[in-house]
């Protein structure tokens, strides 16, 4: 038997986790398991959880959901979808899931997401991995995705040849977009590029990516941001090509005219943000790195400024 547990049941989790749980809803060889807390979890329990598409819409059902880990045991792969700024609180309260033959996918927005589970499971094989999706959790069990495009990217360079197959295997016998990439550190870049720049710039400018793409100063800002990272790429190793930009643009425009990231959501609601991993980690990066980011730097100091947070 082949147990999966999906960690944080939002707009990723819910989605990829969604598929896998409906797919192997009967199946005698694969269990899947949410971790989900308070209304989500309950709604979950008690209806399955609902995930409407552009395409499609679906009610899964997974072997068990719940909040408290040692109900679900030791797994054999843990996808981590929570958000960044709970990953340490939250690996650490995953330990019962957790065996030294545990395999953890983090499915996080940040690129530090394996370095920091690595300083905790030191011995456990850690995976990294992507996606590319709008999806959010727009009520407790139902997630709702825009958008046409909710690809998931993963691999190691140290990783288990035969796990990493197994999982590809099993991504796609559930109908998700899986590529097992064989330079996963480029993939994450190419999508940190992405998401970093969106997020930053909307919550920033409290729009859309529609709006920002509709104005030319926006414009403006997006493309230093973009530059300023794929400097900061180059200095870390990482090759960025020059047409990312281009790239990361066409793929703005491909979204409906009133997306947003989940960043600027969470600032919009007052919740907690990711802006430490998605803005202030360049920051950082380009001191060590002795790269300048001076647009990077201005806006982060503003959106933590929003909340008269401290750099």
């Amino acid at each position: 038997m082949i147990k999966i547990a999906v960690a944080g049941i939002g707009g990723v989790g819910g989605y990829f986790g969604g598929k896998l749980a409906q797919h192997y809803q009967d199946s005698d060889e694969v269990e899947i398991y949410f971790i989900a807390r308070g209304e989500n979890e309950k709604i979950i329990r008690q209806k399955g959880l609902t995930v409407e598409t552009p395409t499609e819409n679906f009610t899964a059902h997974p072997k068990l959901v719940t909040s408290d880990p040692t109900q679900i045991g030791e797994v054999d792969l843990l996808i981590c979808c929570t958000k960044s700024y709970d990953l340490e609180q939250s690996i650490l309260q995953l330990k019962p899931c957790i065996s030294r033959n545990t395999v953890i996918l983090p499915l996080l927005n940040g690129i530090d997401s394996y370095e920091r589970i690595k300083a905790v499971y030191l011995e456990n094989e850690v995976w990294e991995g992507c996606v590319y999706i709008v999806s959010r959790l727009t009520d407790p069990g139902l997630v709702t995705v825009s958008g046409d495009f909710n690809s998931l990217f993963f691999g190691s360079d140290n990783g288990t040849n035969t796990k990493l197959e197994l999982a590809l295997q099993l991504f796609k016998e559930a109908g998700i977009s899986a590529t097992l990439s064989q330079k996963i550190k480029q993939t994450i870049w190419e999508k940190y590029l992405f998401i970093s720049t969106i997020a930053t710039l909307t919550s920033y400018l409290d729009v859309s990516i529609g709006a920002i793409l509709a104005k030319q100063e926006n414009l403006d800002l997006l493309y230093s941001l973009l530059q300023e990272l794929i400097q900061v790429g180059k200095a870390k190793g990482i090759n960025l090509q020059e047409d990312s930009v281009q790239k990361t643009t066409a793929r703005m425009a491909k979204l409906p005219y009133e997306t947003t990231s989940s960043m600027h959501s969470d600032y919009q609601k007052g919740k907690n943000t990711e802006v430490d991993s998605l803005t202030g980690y360049v920051v950082k990066l380009g001191q060590q790195l002795q790269i300048p980011v001076p647009t990077y730097t201005r806006l982060y100091a503003a959106l933590k400024n929003l909340r008269n947070e401290a750099i």
